[in-house]
């Protein structure tokens, strides 16, 4: 799947736990739901529809 298309979302320490895809999405954009460590890994893809997350909040402590 190319990129080249792929969404960029910013995301906050309040959209956390973040998966893929968002609520509200429309339904003909929905795949199976993944959860992504944005926090950690500072940016991710989903693996399905290639949406490119970057983290923008503070960093996260472990449990």
């Amino acid at each position: 799947m190319s990129t080249d298309n792929a969404r960029l979302v910013e995301v906050t320490q309040k959209d956390l736990p973040l998966h893929c895809p968002l609520p509200g999405a429309p339904l003909w954009s929905r795949h199976p739901r993944v959860f992504l460590d944005v926090a950690r890994e500072r940016e991710v893809l989903c693996p399905y529809c290639g949406t490119k997350y970057v983290y923008k909040g503070a960093p996260v402590r472990g449990h």
